[in-house]
């Protein structure tokens, strides 16, 4: 089998990392339990995070010990990382809430039986701190000096840094410290901007343990334009299938940039890479080959099998023109909204197809907005209940982007 290390090198995951002919060498001869931290700002996993996963998913079935870290204590700062505000503080029971349903998405891709993984909390051991205790422990190894000029706080020392957030680098290093001590946690791996956090507490456990440990991190899931993947019209691309549909992913997915192809079935399927070389050098309408088997691939390790067959089912009838029940995104109103009638503008507001009335009619003005196969050529139509059948209606942005419409 060949060493993890490479695998993870060769699919494209790594961005930097601490002494590496030396991890590379650890990972080849002993199991080493490693940690990526989670704070729990939303209430669910997102594809952007699915390379995270991937990555413990591929160390895992290397032999390696995961360790899920929900960040129940952090989240209740928030990393300023990559901010130019200060995150919204969310109340104890949000983010316990949130970190229940990260649990129940860990499970998915996990395997916890018999020590395999570990999920763990930091709620419980940072909510408890003694503050002098801890300063004196942790606070003293950190140079103020030093951490202003990091990216994660200069950026902000503009509109203002409060010490709230500033403290949050000592509570990240001080997770690695105590999963080191209580777990032998030799690794914590993260996104590329956690960078400086990760290696705050590689440092602080070389100076209080005088051991070494690593430090790993993992390139950003970006598109070939630069831009950040996983965000949509309507937010982002959520694993939870009750805020983004099977379907939905499947659709986003197929929907990828032809250059992405290969470093997208790279980073986030098991595919070998034979396969991915080859599915990548597709060239023409053959390329649409490829992006159905990375959209069928995404969904059915994030879904399962039964939901990707469906969503690729139901993407098939829509570019015939067919529909495929169950599968394509839906809302539902009350059969008096459109006894009374609704404007086009704000029905597709409503149902997330578009962000504002301008983008509307832009779209329409542009022959992009459909309903039921027909193109919306009026701006101020008024859609009523003559324009359902059997209750539903679909409305069509561009040509791949479907909502159906029903009635209750």
């Amino acid at each position: 089998m060949a060493n993890v290390y490479d695998v993870l090198v060769e699919r494209g995951y790594i961005d930097q990392v601490t002494y590496e002919d030396e991890l590379r060498e650890l990972l080849e001869k002993e199991q080493v339990t490693f940690y990526i931290g989670f704070d729990a700002t939303a209430d669910s996993l997102t594809l952007g995070h699915f390379i995270q996963i991937m990555v413990m998913m591929h160390m895992q079935r290397a032999g390696h010990r995961p360790i899920a870290l929900l960040g129940g204590g952090t989240t209740m700062i928030g990393d300023p990382s990559g901010r130019t505000d200060m995150r919204q503080l969310l109340t104890k029971e949000e983010i316990d809430r949130n970190a229940e349903k990260f649990k129940a998405q860990f499970e998915r891709f996990l395997d916890f039986s018999d020590g395999k993984a570990i999920m763990d909390n930091n709620a419980n051991w940072l909510l408890d701190l003694n503050f002098l205790e801890f300063m004196r422990e942790v606070g003293v190894h950190f140079s103020v000096n030093y951490m202003l000029t990091l990216d994660a706080y200069k950026n902000r020392m503009e509109k203002g840094l409060t010490f709230f957030e500033f403290s949050y680098m000592l509570l990240q290093s001080y997770d690695f410290l105590h999963l080191y001590r209580k777990y032998n946690c030799k690794l914590q791996i993260g996104g590329s901007d956690q960078w400086s956090n990760i290696l705050g507490g590689y440092e602080l456990i070389r100076k209080l343990e005088k051991d070494k440990v690593y430090a790993m991190t993992l390139k950003l899931l970006t598109t070939a334009s630069g831009e950040k993947m996983c965000k949509t019209a309507k937010g982002a691309i959520w694993l939870d299938p009750n805020k983004t549909s099977p379907y939905e992913m499947y659709q986003y997915l197929r929907n990828t940039d032809d250059r992405d192809v290969e470093k997208f079935l790279a980073l986030l399927t098991f595919l070998p890479m034979d396969e991915v070389k080859r599915l990548g050098s597709l060239e023409g309408a053959e390329i649409n080959k490829a992006k159905e088997v990375l959209a069928f691939e995404v969904t059915k390790l994030i879904h399962g099998e039964e939901e990707a067959i469906k969503a690729q089912k139901a993407a098939k009838a829509l570019f015939a023109g067919a529909e495929e029940e169950g599968s394509i995104p839906f809302t539902e109103f009350d059969k008096s909204t459109f006894e009374k009638g609704m404007g086009i503008l704000d029905l597709l507001k409503e149902v997330g197809l578009t962000k504002s009335n301008s983008e509307g009619r832009r779209l329409i003005e542009q022959n992009g907005i459909s309903m039921n196969d027909e193109k919306i050529k009026e701006i101020d139509k008024i859609v009523t209940i003559n324009d359902f059948n059997d209750g539903k209606l679909m409305l069509r942005k561009g040509k791949k982007v479907y909502h159906q419409v029903r009635i209750k």
